[in-house]
């Protein structure tokens, strides 16, 4: 259970950002960079940490602008569902759980939540600055949670799970509305 918990956090983090969890947790493994990670175990370590260092750098900075969000987005929304699935099979390595099922989920959690946050740039215009910085924080938090305490970042990740199942629901009510009014 508590492998799954922790397959939870690390995949919602990567529905938030792709390049600062992948960057985390090969530093966590120490000497070991990404070496037990699938997919990224077989790229260099010096031209992977170079680029996720760059790419989470770009995520930072570029998000804080417009434009930067739009380019981010498309990115994310793109390689989230990949970028999930290889945070969840890395994390949750030793449950008995087939590795599909754990890629699986773990790329349709990143894949629900990056959607969740298109959905409110276009419904905002944009996301407001204090909305980028509370995103940043939690992602890096769901990935250290992943490892130091699962209970709570899969409490995190069904929180916004729970949330994109409410704006979903909020998005629909809104637009029948408009649309009955148009």
């Amino acid at each position: 259970m508590i492998e799954i918990l922790a397959m939870l956090s690390a995949s919602a983090a990567a529905g938030m950002r792709i390049g600062i969890p992948l960057l985390i947790i090969g530093l966590l493994q120490g000497s070991n960079l990404w070496s037990q990670i699938p997919i990224l175990s077989h790229i260099s370590p010096p031209i992977l940490l170079g680029f996720l260092t760059s790419w989470s750098l770009l995520e930072l900075l570029a998000s804080k602008k417009l434009l930067g969000q739009r380019i981010i987005q498309v990115v994310q929304l793109l390689l989230s569902p990949l970028v999930g699935a290889i945070m969840g099979l890395a994390v949750a390595s030793a449950t008995a759980a087939p590795n599909w099922l754990i890629a699986l989920i773990g790329g349709l959690l990143a894949l629900v939540l990056q959607l969740v946050q298109v959905g409110w740039f276009y419904r905002l215009r944009g996301l407001p600055l204090w909305a980028i910085f509370l995103q940043d924080t939690l992602c890096i938090a769901l990935v250290l949670f992943a490892f130091d305490a699962p209970w709570q970042g899969g409490l995190i990740a069904l929180i916004l799970l729970w949330f994109a199942v409410r704006s979903a629901k909020q998005w629909y009510d809104w637009r029948y509305k408009r649309g009955s009014i148009d």
